[in-house]
């Protein structure tokens, strides 16, 4: 019989003019783009800690201060490469990653099929087994007036 836990992460940056937009693992064309320490990918930070959450094993925070320079800069996707090893070392697989981007702008749909493949690439898992969606906040709060991007994300994993 197999063990099964369940995830949820959430991520919010800050936008920041003239600065690049990654979403996925993919730069986005837009005025705007997301700012932190890494690369900040929204997306893949809440899948991380989805993932972690469900392994018991803290946040994305714990394991990659942003008071640490080796993580400036750093592309999100070798982060969740990281984070797929720590759980491999527990003996966890993952099922399935279910993903949501909240923004006005830009468009998403046209990149999930790159997403998806990134994301599946560095988690070893298959694309059809990661599930990515977007929408608007209504124009309403910091997300509505483009001041800031938004990701939650659910995850399954298995424990033999």
């Amino acid at each position: 019989m197999s063990k099964l836990k369940v995830g949820f992460g959430f991520d919010v940056h800050q936008m920041k003019e003239g600065h690049p937009f990654i979403m996925g693992g993919v730069q986005l064309e837009h005025h705007s783009g997301a700012f932190g320490h890494s690369d900040a990918d929204v997306i893949v930070h809440a899948i991380c800690d989805a993932l972690l959450g469900a392994a018991n094993m803290r946040d994305i925070g714990y394991h990659f201060s942003n008071k640490d320079e080796r993580w400036r800069g750093i592309s999100s996707l070798i982060l969740l490469q990281h984070v797929i090893g720590l759980l491999k070392e527990k003996g966890w697989a993952v099922g399935n990653i279910d993903a949501m981007i909240c923004l006005e702008a830009p468009k998403i749909n046209p990149h999930v099929p790159a997403m998806k493949a990134n994301i599946a690439q560095a988690a070893g898992i298959d694309e059809e087994d990661i599930s990515i969606k977007a929408t608007t906040n209504e124009q309403m709060g910091f997300i509505g007036r483009g001041e800031g991007v938004v990701a939650y994300a659910v995850c399954l994993i298995e424990k033999a």
